[in-house]
C-alpha cells in the first residue's frame, strides 16, 4: 500500500494519479447533485447552477484527455483505447440546452449519467493502483462498478416509473427493484417503461457476471491460504531440522570432552 500511495506523488503515474482523484471528486460531486435534484423532483434544465457546474466538469474531463494524450508514449494506440472517453465527456446537455433542442424525459435524464463513465473508469485505475493483487484488484473495482450501477439504476427508475408505475411510491421501492433485479433474484416490481425494462435485463446480466468473478476471487484467497500455511510448515521444518543439528552436535561435543 506504501508503495502504492508513493507512485501518486512521483514519476509520470504520480500525474495521472492526480488527474485521476481529481476526476473522481468531480464525479462525486455530480453524484450528489443528481441525487438531490431526483430527490427534491427538480426539472431538469431549470437549474442554471448545476447546468454550468457540469460544464466545467466536462471541460476538465476534456483538458485531462488531451493532457493525457500528449503525455502517451503512443498517442495512435490512446486514441484508439480511449476515444470513448472523449465522447463521454462532451457536455451533451449544455449543448443541447443551448440549442433548444428537446428530447423526451428518458433521455434528457440518461445523458446526466453519461459524465459519470469517465469517473468510473478513473476509479478502477486508481483501484488498480492500490492493489497489486490481479484477482483483488479485479473484485473490488467491478463491485464497486456494480454498486453504482445498482445506484444510478434505481434513480433513473424511480423518476421514469414512479408516475405511471403504481408499485413505485418512493424511492426504497426503486432501491429495492434494483438490488433483486441484480441478484437476479427477481422483484415484485414489473417496469412499465422502456427503459426501466432495458435496465431490468441489465442489472440481470451484471448479477450474472458478478458469481464468476467472486469465484474467482475467493479461489484466489484459497490459494494464497494454503501458499502461505505451506510456507509455514515448511519454515518450521527447517527450524525443527536445525533445532535436532544443534543438538546432535552439542552432543557430540559433550561426548567427545568427557572422553578427553
Amino acid at each position: 500500500m506504501k508503495s502504492a500511495l508513493s507512485d501518486f506523488i512521483s514519476g509520470k503515474k504520480g500525474i495521472y494519479g492526480i488527474l485521476h482523484i481529481i476526476i473522481l471528486v468531480m464525479s462525486l460531486f455530480l453524484v450528489i447533485s443528481i441525487s438531490v435534484d431526483t430527490f427534491k423532483g427538480i426539472p431538469f434544465y431549470t437549474q442554471s447552477s448545476y447546468m454550468k457546474v457540469q460544464l466545467c466538469i466536462c471541460l476538465w474531463f476534456l483538458f485531462d484527455f488531451v493532457l493525457e494524450f500528449f503525455l502517451a508514449k503512443h498517442k495512435g494506440r490512446y486514441l484508439r483505447t480511449h476515444f470513448i472517453f472523449l465522447l463521454v465527456a462532451i457536455p451533451y446537455q449544455n449543448i443541447i440546452a443551448y440549442y433548444g433542442w428537446i428530447f423526451s424525459d428518458e433521455i434528457t435524464y440518461l445523458l446526466r449519467f453519461i459524465p459519470l463513465l469517465r469517473g468510473g473508469y478513473a476509479l478502477a485505475i486508481v483501484v488498480g493502483w492500490l492493489t497489486y493483487n490481479r484477482a483483488s484488484s479485479l473484485f473490488v473495482s467491478y463491485l464497486t462498478m456494480l454498486l453504482a450501477t445498482v445506484y444510478f439504476s434505481s434513480l433513473a427508475f424511480f423518476v421514469l416509473e414512479h408516475r405511471v408505475n403504481p408499485l413505485v411510491n418512493g424511492y426504497g421501492d426503486a432501491l429495492w427493484w434494483a438490488f433483486m433485479d441484480v441478484t437476479t433474484v427477481g422483484s415484485n416490481i414489473i417496469a412499465q417503461t422502456v427503459t426501466g425494462r432495458v435496465l431490468s435485463v441489465l442489472l440481470a446480466a451484471l448479477g450474472m457476471m458478478m458469481f464468476p468473478i467472486f469465484t474467482v476471487y475467493i479461489t484466489n484467497l484459497i490459494q494464497q491460504s494454503n501458499k502461505r500455511r505451506k510456507q509455514y510448515y515448511e519454515e518450521e521444518e527447517l527450524e525443527k531440522k536445525a533445532s535436532e543439528k544443534k543438538e546432535l552436535a552439542e552432543k557430540a561435543a559433550v561426548q567427545k570432552a568427557s572422553t578427553s
